[in-house]
């Protein structure tokens, strides 16, 4: 195991597998003021989830929540537990949303098979034992440590909860799709949904907020390869800002804000892993108080 400033390790995976993981410790209010911008880059964005024929994986210490990438490039690849877990299986004390940003595959979780379509979300509960994933699809995990067993369902974009949110004339209307969460799919501690952007508008997230009771990360995909977006982090009176491109994630602490802006259109997956599933759980930040 390797590790460096910025407070993050990496080691290869369980014997036998060929999953990789990088682990990301815990980020306070003052360490992030002082960061550089390749320091904060190197502490909160995730740039390298996603290659052909590879299963991936970063752990935040924040809530202990899981993200990876997988890409089974017409294959197939097994998502074992990565040894940061210590579990013989990634379900033994957790729960995985798994989504599919593009192509179509297949999610097998013990003996359902759950066809993926883009946008589709697949949910497995504690206790699930052998997954794999396939096809050509490109596949995004999230996982939260669980404490029961909650039923495998998937859901498409169209079965979603959608709520238009936002304001055209503050270029901020979005839809948010919301898929496991307190009045959707059942779950422990993990929410996760799909926020998207109507044409026209580059403001996510807005008005901000925090909340201190979950850890929350932003995947943005559907982002032209030319464009960027630039994601705000950090104490609402002290924001830092990190660009970030297509298919990177963020990792945003528990009391620092999560928003952005894009320079063209795109989408963005939120997951949040923590003690409270109420969707409106949120501490908000009224815009005149960032700085």
């Amino acid at each position: 195991m390797t590790s460096d400033a910025t407070g993050a390790t990496a080691a290869p995976g369980a014997a036998g597998s060929d999953v990789t993981t990088e682990v990301r410790l815990t980020t306070h209010p003052d360490d992030m003021d002082t960061l550089s911008p390749a320091a904060l880059r190197a502490r909160v964005l995730v740039d390298d989830l996603f290659v052909p024929g590879e299963l991936k994986f970063v752990l935040s210490h924040h809530d202990r929540i899981l993200i990876g990438g997988a890409m089974p490039a017409g294959g197939s690849l097994e998502v074992t537990a990565p040894q940061e877990i210590k579990a013989q299986h990634l379900c033994d004390r957790r729960e995985l949303g798994v989504v599919c940003l593009a192509g179509s595959g297949t999610v097998t979780a013990d003996d359902d098979e759950l066809p993926m379509a883009p946008e589709s979300i697949a949910y497995l509960g504690q206790g699930t034992r052998r997954v794999t994933l396939s096809g050509d699809a490109v596949f995004y995990l999230v996982s939260a440590p669980a404490h029961r067993r909650h039923p495998t369902v998937v859901r498409t974009r169209d079965e979603a909860e959608a709520v238009p949110v936002g304001d055209a004339g503050k270029a901020g209307a979005r839809t948010i799709r919301k898929y496991v969460h307190q009045d959707g799919i059942a779950s422990c501690e993990l929410a996760l949904g799909i926020t998207t952007l109507e044409p026209g508008s580059v403001w996510n997230t807005m008005p901000c907020h925090t909340h201190d009771r979950r850890t929350e990360v932003y995947l943005y995909f559907d982002l032209p390869a030319d464009e960027r977006v630039v994601h705000l982090c950090g104490r609402p009176d002290n924001t830092r800002s990190v660009i970030v491109a297509d298919r990177q994630a963020v990792i945003n602490p528990p009391w620092s804000v999560h928003f952005g802006a894009g320079t063209a259109p795109y989408k963005f997956i939120w997951s949040t892993a923590g003690e409270n599933l109420a969707y409106d759980d949120m501490d908000s930040v009224a815009t005149a108080e960032l700085r």
